[in-house]
C-alpha cells in the first residue's frame, strides 16, 4: 500500500488541529482582517472565549467569556448590573456579593465559568416589578447606610440571612453579617435594619 492510499486518521484532535490551523493561516495572510469582522465563533474562539450559561436574577443569560473573567466583573460589564460593587477586589470587604444558588458569595473572589448552570441574585433581583423588597426598605427606614457603596452587599447578606434564619438572634446577625465591611463604620444602623427586615416576608 503507498503511503498516499492510507486512509486519513478522522480523529478529534487532527480534526480541531486542522481547523485551528486553518483559521490562524487565514489571520496571518490578511492582517487587514479584524476580528470583529470575523463570525462570533471564530472570534470568540481566538480570543479563546468559553461559553457560559446561567440565570441572573430570574433570566437565563448565556455568553462567552474568557476564563480569567471574575463574577463581579461579568455582571458589571457584560449584564450592565451595576450595583454589585467592586472594591476591595480580593474577597474581603463583601461588597460585591451576591446570591449563588441561594448563597451569600463574593462574586470578585468567583471566576464566572464556576457560577455555570448556578442561578444568581443581584440586588437588583430583589425588586418586585419597581418596589423595594422588605430588607431594602428597612435599610432606608433605619437608616442602614452612609456613603451606600457597602450597602449593596449589606442587603444581599441580610437577605440570605433571614431568609435562611428568619428569625435570627443578634449574635446570629453579627455573625450573618461579619463578612461586610462598612467603611464609615454605619453598624448599629445596619443592625438596626436587619433585626427591623426580621418577620417581614422576604
Amino acid at each position: 500500500m503507498k503511503k498516499s492510499d492510507k486512509p486519513i486518521n478522522p480523529s478529534r484532535r487532527n480534526f480541531l488541529k486542522g481547523v485551528s490551523s486553518g483559521i490562524v493561516g487565514a489571520y496571518a495572510i490578511t492582517p487587514n482582517l479584524k476580528i470583529e469582522n470575523l463570525p462570533k465563533e471564530i472570534s470568540d474562539s481566538i480570543e479563546g472565549k468559553v461559553k457560559l450559561t446561567l440565570k441572573v436574577n430570574g433570566e437565563k443569560i448565556s455568553k462567552s467569556v474568557k476564563p480569567n473573567t471574575t463574577l463581579a466583573d461579568f455582571i458589571r460589564e457584560e449584564l450592565k448590573l451595576t450595583g454589585t460593587k467592586i472594591v476591595c477586589n480580593q474577597g474581603e470587604c463583601g461588597s460585591c456579593t451576591v446570591l449563588m444558588n441561594g448563597e451569600a458569595v463574593y462574586s470578585c473572589h468567583l471566576l464566572a465559568l464556576d457560577a455555570d448552570g448556578s442561578e444568581i441574585i443581584t440586588v437588583e433581583g430583589l425588586l418586585n416589578n419597581d418596589e423595594l423588597n422588605s430588607v431594602q426598605k428597612s435599610f432606608i427606614d433605619n437608616d442602614g447606610l452612609q456613603c451606600g457603596f457597602c450597602t449593596p452587599g449589606q442587603i444581599i447578606s441580610a437577605y440570605a440571612l433571614l431568609k435562611n434564619n428568619p428569625n435570627p438572634t443578634d449574635e446570629e446577625i453579627k455573625n450573618g453579617m461579619s463578612g461586610n465591611v462598612c467603611r464609615c463604620g454605619a453598624y448599629p444602623k445596619i443592625f438596626d435594619s436587619v433585626k427591623d427586615a426580621i418577620n417581614k416576608k422576604i
